[in-house]
């Protein structure tokens, strides 16, 4: 049995998808395939089961799932250790969704990377990366959502408050006479643009503005925030957005919100490490960085 069986397994079963266990470990679907059925036949057991959402893993996967999840990680570690070009001296691997990476992560560590610390970024929605970081492929992750695993540490980044955004035209179509707090099925009538099929800022406004949690199913998922914001700009639906992102569109008003609530919904973004790591000099040191950057974000 190979070893990257195994971690190609961890990625299937943490990511429901043969796809995007692929793009995360930057291999073929067909390799993942392969790879996840010459496990299989080594155990003599299915481990997958296909589902219209991608793959669920079968009782036997749950299981080898947690057998294996902290020895893989550590063996992983230990591996880069004593045979890498030490620890020292590897890139500083770190994750972010794709605009918070953008607008925020890189200005805060140019001057770190412009002194020489080399450091490799990856994008994605924050589930998928803190499995990477519970996993050890990355060392830090700004998380868009609280991780509630063993052997993580979150500490509080930033705060983003949350709106509801729609362009011009379509809130004078679909809302001629504004919104309240009391019209949420007239808001779950607009088609709902999302950035993950979970509707995470979707249902955390709806849960503290509307006391009700969104039923309709996104009728555009993309996972860009920036994205998503030219959807709404473009009238393809209605959405829930970071406002600091939304300035610039606000102002010019290419973008109105369609409820100012008293007491305006927050995101609070975390930086998540492994218990421990925050020894290694070099993560301190962007950790440290990034809490310093974040107190002047607006």
């Amino acid at each position: 049995m190979q070893l990257l069986w195994l971690q190609t397994f961890m990625a299937v079963y943490h990511t429901g998808s043969f796809t995007k266990a692929a793009r995360q470990l930057g291999i073929t679907q067909p390799t993942v395939t392969q790879q996840v059925r010459g496990l299989e036949l080594e155990f003599g057991l299915p481990l997958f089961e296909r589902s219209p959402r991608g793959v669920v893993p079968t009782p036997s996967a749950t299981v080898l799932a947690k057998d294996v999840q902290d020895s893989l990680k550590n063996l992983s570690i230990a591996i880069g250790r004593h045979f890498g070009d030490g620890e020292e001296n590897r890139p500083l691997r770190i994750g972010a969704t794709p605009e918070l990476a953008a607008a925020r992560l890189m200005p805060a560590l140019s001057r770190l990377a412009a002194g020489g610390m080399d450091i490799k970024t990856s994008v994605g929605v924050s589930y998928e990366l803190l499995d990477r970081l519970s996993e050890g492929f990355l060392d830090l992750v700004v998380s868009t959502i609280r991780p509630r695993r063993r052997g993580l540490e979150a500490t509080p980044l930033a705060d983003e408050e949350l709106i509801l955004a729609a362009s011009p035209s379509m809130a004078q179509e679909m809302f001629p006479q504004g919104v309240t707090e009391d019209d949420v099925d007239l808001v779950s009538k607009a088609p709902l643009i999302a950035y993950a099929e979970t509707l995470p800022l979707i249902r955390q406004y709806w849960k503290d503005v509307f006391d009700a949690t969104p039923t309709a199913a996104p009728s555009v998922v993309v996972p860009d925030l920036r994205a998503v914001m030219s959807a709404v700009i473009s009238s393809a639906g209605i959405s829930v957005l970071p406002r600091c992102l939304c300035s610039a569109a606000l102002s010019s008003g290419a973008l109105v919100t369609l409820l100012e609530p008293e007491l305006p919904p927050i995101n609070t973004l975390y930086l998540v490490v492994q218990s421990g790591t925050l020894a290694d000099y070099r993560l301190s040191q962007v950790h440290s960085q990034l809490l310093r950057s974040a107190q002047m974000w607006a």
